[in-house]
């Protein structure tokens, strides 16, 4: 069983070990591609900042439900979108897609990580993709889905794998909280959730896999509840100044860790800077603070290629990975130098895009 993770999280030396070659949840049942509903973030902005023309090569690295490559397909006469994946059923709607505009849609199964190897098996050369649109984090089709373990407000089973079945010794959520010990779980939470309560979080969760297995996504929104007092249940708020339940951030922590997001983000960076064009556009849309970070810091030029050392707390390393206001990237240019975040009104009428921000820089 792999299971990646950075030196931020190496404070207890059993983070990988104690990981048992067993599987405490199984769900077997087939992910439906019927009637999903996708709502794209931040829809006209992309289209703008890509600055698509007729006949262009576009990659989108996050095809999810297809809104934004939809959008594409219909605006741009003759465009040519790569869509990227790694969930299997992300892929087969864009092969659905593939079919609907013939030659205009080429479906990649992959991780960034994988993508280098993907392009090198298709006719794209280095350095000739027009545009690339990355948008990052969970989609709304994984998170409507109970049984891929995502949402805490879904019942299901704790898996909050991305990749679906594709890698099936890939440990899932349930596995994390019911091997990793309490120092393990705290630096998760803590780095990748940002979680202020993390160490009594981590404590109960050890608690109460004593007595059974935390193996659904209620079980586990039960145990962290358990670990705040009854009046913090929903103290928190969100962006839209409405109650956030405070397992949110230890989902958000798991997911992150499960998926090897902020790696899997530094290397989709790193290949869209190889494959794009001179006066290529890479449009990004993160919707955490640990991933805007991160994609700030990169386009700025900072060398993030050790991400074993690269602590995702703001008020720690502010010196340390703070921008000059001279510092130029070799790579890369911005289209706009301030972040894009969403209109009110989109705000209101697609709640999950409320904390999203977009970055469009061009390539050099």
């Amino acid at each position: 069983m792999v299971f990646q993770c950075s030196k931020v999280l190496h404070s207890s030396s059993l983070l990988v070990k104690s990981m048992l070659p067993i599987r405490i949840w199984r769900c077997d049942i087939p992910y439906s591609t019927k009637n999903v509903h996708h709502t794209p973030v931040m829809l006209r902005e992309v289209l703008h900042y890509l600055n698509l023309q007729p006949g262009q090569v576009v990659l989108d690295m996050t095809f999810g439900g297809g809104g934004h490559t939809k959008a594409i397909l219909s605006t741009v006469p003759e465009v040519t979108v790569l869509a990227l994946d790694r969930d299997p059923t992300a892929v087969s709607l864009a092969e659905d897609l593939a079919k609907e505009h013939p030659g205009r849609v080429k479906p990649l199964l992959g991780r960034f990580s994988e993508l280098q190897s993907l392009l090198s098996h298709t006719k794209i050369r280095e350095r000739s993709v027009d545009a690339v649109l990355l948008d990052a984090g969970c989609s709304s089709m994984q998170m409507d889905q109970a049984q891929r373990g995502f949402a805490l407000s879904k019942d299901g089973p704790l898996d909050m794998r991305m990749d679906g079945d594709r890698y099936p010794d890939m440990p899932r959520a349930a596995d994390v909280v019911n091997t990793l010990d309490q120092q393990a779980l705290t630096s998760i939470l803590s780095a990748y959730g940002e979680e202020r309560r993390a160490w009594k979080i981590a404590s109960a969760i050890v608690e109460a896999r004593r007595s059974t297995p935390i193996v659904t996504t209620q079980q586990l929104a039960s145990v962290v509840a358990g670990a705040f007092p009854a009046a913090a249940m929903y103290a928190r708020k969100d962006r839209l100044n409405r109650p956030s339940h405070v397992a949110t951030k230890t989902f958000q922590a798991l997911r992150i860790f499960v998926n090897d997001e902020l790696n899997e983000l530094h290397a989709g960076l790193c290949t869209a800077q190889t494959c794009l064009r001179p006066g290529g556009r890479l449009v990004v849309i993160t919707f955490h603070s640990l991933e805007d970070r991160l994609v700030k810091r990169f386009i700025h030029g900072q060398d993030l290629s050790n991400l074993d050392e690269f602590h995702f707390d703001q008020k720690q390393k502010k010196a340390k990975f703070s921008v000059r206001p001279k510092e130029k990237s070799e790579h890369w240019s911005p289209v706009k130098r301030k972040v894009v975040t969403p209109e009110k009104q989109e705000m209101l009428e697609n709640p999950r895009g409320r904390s999203a921000k977009l970055r469009a820089v061009l390539r050099l």
